[in-house]
């Protein structure tokens, strides 16, 4: 049997990995700063971008590896199919990012230089764009309302009596028992009348609810919850 260690770094030069690497790593760092610029929610994360960048290099350093080799290919496939991801993604848009710097690391590592630096650019310059002018922005604002009252249906009527003059549309979600029963959980999404504040809307909602815990979360859809 032959124990003979081969060297397969030949499929590749020395320049190809410092170019590749490094190329990955600057168009990488590129997205990052936009994903920064253009992030609006609550829900930043330093070590998620910072991922992006590695996610760039090591997916690059994989096509170098492969290079044209299926069996390679299929070896890397089945080895990397063992990872579990448990982090939930927030935000569609993180997704995007994921996608678009893994293709990045896959042109920089087939040495399709040209086309991952005009990629970047040209990708880039429309997320910018889109976060400057808010494109596909629902202009629409709505509110979540959250309100605790005894279990009798006339407590539900006062409040919906209360949205009916305080709201221009509103819409129950859902009704959940609290303290065993001694209370009830109402949830609705409403948009409040022009010039309506959300102030005015819990002090009338408390002076009809016993008292109890009055919540409006405005902008809901642009926070995360």
């Amino acid at each position: 049997m032959n124990f003979e260690i081969q060297d397969l770094s030949g499929t590749f030069t020395t320049f190809d990995i410092i170019v590749s690497l490094s190329l990955s790593f600057v168009l990488s760092a590129i997205i990052g700063w936009v994903y920064r610029l253009t992030h609006k929610n609550v829900s930043y994360s330093q070590s998620y971008v910072q991922t992006l960048v590695i996610v760039g290099m090591v997916v690059s350093l994989i096509m170098l590896v492969v290079g044209s080799n299926i069996a390679r290919a299929f070896a890397l496939v089945g080895a990397l199919s063992v990872v579990r991801f448990r982090n939930a993604i927030k935000e569609t848009r993180d997704v995007g990012f994921i996608f678009l710097v893994m293709a990045i690391g896959m042109t920089t590592g087939t040495r399709f230089y040209v086309l991952a630096i005009a990629a970047t650019v040209a990708i880039c310059l429309v997320m910018v764009l889109m976060s400057k002018f808010n494109w596909f922005k629902l202009d629409v604002q709505r509110q979540v309302v959250k309100v605790q009252v005894p279990p009798e249906p006339e407590y539900t009527a006062r409040v919906e009596d209360v949205l009916i003059d305080k709201c221009k549309e509103f819409e129950l979600v859902s009704t959940e028992s609290v303290r065993s029963g001694a209370l009830s959980e109402l949830y609705y999404t409403a948009q409040l009348k022009k010039g309506t504040k959300p102030g005015e809307l819990i002090s009338a909602l408390s002076a009809v609810n016993t008292g109890q815990r009055v919540t409006v979360l405005t902008g809901y859809d642009q926070t995360d919850i």
